[in-house]
């Protein structure tokens, strides 16, 4: 990042702008990214530095809080000792030990960003926000609602601009206060070089204004920027631009500016005696950022040499199992790792596998009664398939109360005088005995388990919108061979396959899709579990994956399920298709499920205040079970908080190691995959999504004023599509406070189960996944699976590790 040029390039201006905004999408379609994506191209703690010093986020804990975590052990003095040496030389140990532990440093200064706008407030005295956001928010969330208001946006069809332009030129009441602004923008082509030499004035802080302008909405900015780049993201799509909005602010503080000072005024550049630091020029180190990059690296590695030490210590061969009684494939999803452990714990006869969500079925869902397509697989991925929903017998719960004849004139007074006391007294019922209701959010919404798919495609013919509906033979046994080898299940099939994937339940949460599948797009997995099903149990399928290698015996049947991760509870699907053998086999597998949905259920209880977790298993699953249907609950689930690892390797790697919930675990077997072919698809798709994840909520942990959304309890949601606190703030990008409250900021730890020389080879391949690496924004450990020995990858090299714990024979929980 250096210096910019003087002159005024709209087009290379927005373009940056873009790039630094928040890419937060709309809730329907929230999906986890790194939220300091910008900076990713620099050093992880170089681009912290940076983001802090130019954005004024909180990029870390404070060095206060790192000196308590060191003092309650959770830091420890040999892991310290060893990043000082690292870091610092020998030589240089103990002084740089006293700085760490002991020296007192100043805040930080004010951060560049805004420092240039704040020069109305001191030369003009306005406070040139608070006059226009109040007024651009109601306009922008009027244009882009989605189905609150019971009024459309007047003019919809055309651009954002374009749609108040005519609404100006239209009606007898104007948006402006003064004439000045409206005439530009009906009789000029409302250029932003145009707009900005009326407001600035000096050509060289066009730049920084627009910058400083943007960030004081980021939330706004962000998502009118992702709208634009994809609009499908909004079901009811709106033609919107980061053009149209600056041009439409600018417009309004040249009218605040007018009306406040009757055109008496001049360009803000006029009465700056100094200007301000120019945005992106070189930050350079302090001691402090120095220091906070040595806690944090202590924290981490304190962290990770316990599970190293674990897995170095762990069985180096487990008996294989004979004679299996199911397996299943789970999503490698965080809160799946415990369910895993707890089947194999109560049945030891069956083998779990995981593997990313959507279970390598990509394409859009349409529900029988839905007038949109659905993307369910990973968000850069861009299906060319539809699979349609086809005999339906559900029908969606509608309640009065939801309706808009409840908002209207008449109407809205008779539905408060009759169902408005009904509703009243159901909200007291609720608190006291919660129940389902139809504004619940439930994962058995997202498809009838008793209807049929489109999967198969019989004709090429057989399209829809450019679409094709359903797969080929051919394209079926491509992707069942694909998943199948990817994870290391090519014999020794048990008589039953379950393919689960996961979503969740919850009541009065708008984040809700932030707790469904991430490689789904933030769906629930169900459609993508009944689809791979329905390929690996085809006739023709399997007559052509035996030809490649992989023979599944004909009495192997695959079953469909879903895993709701807020009630601990499965349903699985097309059950009546199984065998009788396998129908008594399934009744088993069921009770053998049941029970250990029981004990996740308990397991996941420890972590919330207000259950006694010396109940029962069973007691503490119904207690869980009424979370997600309490109105008040603001905490359904803890989702990814805590996420720390992803582990990508055979199960023997880590069968027996208590991981607190903690790791993502992909399946994969090094001995099938010499050339890490099948490792190069895992990791494409596993770095951004899990690192996403992770440093979502590390961001949104140490700085949930800016990075996060703050707490749940003051949201309101804005045209169904974001929310905000209270009816005029900005939009929040990132996690609510709900969900971060006890997540340790920490980098994810990858954990690969191959060779060095071929982790390397393969993570070099794409630099898009190499800079997740190169740069260190998550850290990357190979476990020879031969020699057994681990190597860190640092410097563009993998270097032998030694841990510190030999001892370790469990993980201990940090942050349980």
């Amino acid at each position: 990042m250096e210096a910019h040029k003087k002159s005024f390039d709209e087009h290379e201006v927005l373009h940056e702008l873009k790039h630094f905004l928040p890419a937060q999408a709309p809730l329907k379609n929230f999906i986890h990214h790194n939220t300091l994506h910008a900076f990713q191209t620099f050093k992880f703690h170089d681009g912290l530095r940076r983001a802090s010093e130019i954005f004024g986020y909180k990029v870390s804990l404070s060095i206060e809080e790192y000196r308590a975590l060191f003092n309650a052990k959770r830091i420890t003095q040999d892991i310290l000792e060893k990043v000082l040496l690292e870091k610092k030389g020998a030589s240089n140990t103990i002084e740089w030990r006293d700085k760490v532990l002991f020296k007192k440093f100043l805040p930080s200064a004010s951060p560049r960003i805004g420092a240039l706008k704040a020069n109305w407030m001191r030369q003009y005295r306005i406070d040139l926000d608070s006059v226009v956001h109040p007024i651009l928010f109601r306009i922008l969330c009027s244009y882009l609602d989605q189905g609150i208001s019971i009024w459309n946006f007047p003019v919809r069809e055309k651009g954002f601009l374009a749609s108040i332009r005519e609404m100006e030129e239209n009606s007898f009441v104007s948006i402006f206060k003064t004439n000045r602004a409206k005439n530009l923008l009906l009789y000029t082509e409302c250029s932003i070089s145009d707009l900005l030499a009326v407001v600035v004035g000096d050509e060289s802080l066009y730049e920084q204004y627009l910058f400083d302008q943007q960030f004081a909405h980021q939330g706004w900015s962000g998502m009118v920027s992702a709208i634009e780049d994809q609009p499908e993201t909004l079901l009811d799509t709106r033609k919107i631009t980061l053009h149209d909005l600056i041009c439409f602010e600018l417009l309004l503080e040249i009218d605040a500016l007018d009306r406040h000072f009757k055109e008496n005024w001049t360009p803000l550049a006029g009465k700056i005696t100094e200007k301000p630091v120019e945005l992106f020029t070189e930050v350079a180190a302090t001691e402090m950022s120095e220091v906070i990059s040595i806690w944090q690296e202590a924290f981490e590695w304190t962290y990770y040499d316990q599970v190293l030490a674990a897995i170095k210590n762990q069985k180096k061969e487990i008996k294989a199992i004979e004679a299996k009684t199911f397996q299943a494939i789970f999503c490698i999803d965080d809160r799946e790792g415990s369910l895993r452990r707890c089947l194999e714990e109560f049945d030891p006869q069956c083998e779990t596998f995981g593997t990313p969500g959507f279970f390598g079925v990509e394409f859009y869902y349409q529900p029988e009664e839905g007038k949109f397509y659905t993307k369910v697989c990973p968000a850069p991925v861009t299906p060319k398939y539809l699979i349609k929903e086809i005999g339906s017998t559900t029908k969606r719960t509608q309640d009065a109360h939801f309706s808009k004849h409840s908002h209207s004139f008449r109407s809205g007074w008779l539905v408060s005088k009759t169902l408005g006391f009904w509703s009243a007294f159901k909200l007291a019922a609720h608190i006291f005995r919660p129940s389902v209701t139809p504004a619940a959010a439930s994962y058995l919404k997202h498809m009838d388990r008793f209807s049929k798919l489109t999967i198969e495609n019989k004709s090429l013919d057989d399209r829809e919108n450019g679409l094709q509906i359903g797969f080929t033979i051919e394209e079926m046994a491509d992707r069942v061979e694909s998943v199948l080898k990817s994870i290391g299940l090519v014999k020794n099939f048990a008589p039953i396959v379950y393919v689960i994937g996961h979503g969740s339940s919850s009541v009065n949460n708008p984040h809700y899709a932030a707790y469904d599948c991430a490689a789904c797009a933030g769906r629930a997995g169900s459609v993508n579990s009944r689809v791979l099903s329905y390929m690996a149990n085809s006739d023709s399928v399997r007559t052509i994956l035996h030809s490649r290698g992989i023979t599944i015996p004909p009495e192997t049947q695959f079953v469909g399920g879903l895993h709701d991760t807020t009630r601990d509870e499965v349903v699985f699907y097309d059950e009546t298709s199984l065998s009788p053998a396998n129908h008594e086999g399934h009744k088993i597998n069921e009770a053998v499920l049941m029970k250990a949905l029981d004990y996740n259920a308990k397991e996941r209880s420890r972590r919330f205040e207000f259950i006694d977790t010396s109940l029962s298993p069973q007691k503490i699953h119904c207690k869980m079970r009424l979370r997600s249907l309490s109105l008040f609950e603001p905490r359904p689930e803890l989702n990814h908080a805590t996420n720390a690892l992803c582990i990508i390797g055979r199960r023997n790697l880590t069968k027996n190691l208590f991981l607190d919930r903690r790791a993502f675990m992909n399946s994969y077997d090094y001995s099938i995959d010499p050339e890490g072919n099948y490792l190069f698809n895992v990791l494409k798709t596993a770095a951004p999504v899990c690192g996403g994840i992770n440093l979502e909520y590390f961001f949104s942990r140490v700085d949930n004023h800016k990075l996060g959304a703050g707490t749940k309890l003051a949201h309101n949601v804005m045209g169904l599509f974001g929310v905000a606190n209270g009816i005029d703030g900005d939009l929040r990008p990132g996690l609510p406070s709900e969900m971060i409250e006890i997540h340790d900021p920490v980098r994810l730890l990858f954990i690969v189960e191959q060779f060095p020389e071929v982790i390397l080879n393969v993570i070099q391949r794409l630099y898009a996944v190499y800079e997740w690496f190169i740069n260190e924004w998550i850290h990357l450990v190979a476990a020879n699976p031969e020699t057994h020995e681990l190597s860190v990858f640092k410097n563009g090299e993998f270097v032998p590790y030694s841990t510190r714990l030999f001892h370790t024979l469990k993980i201990l929980a940090i942050g349980g």
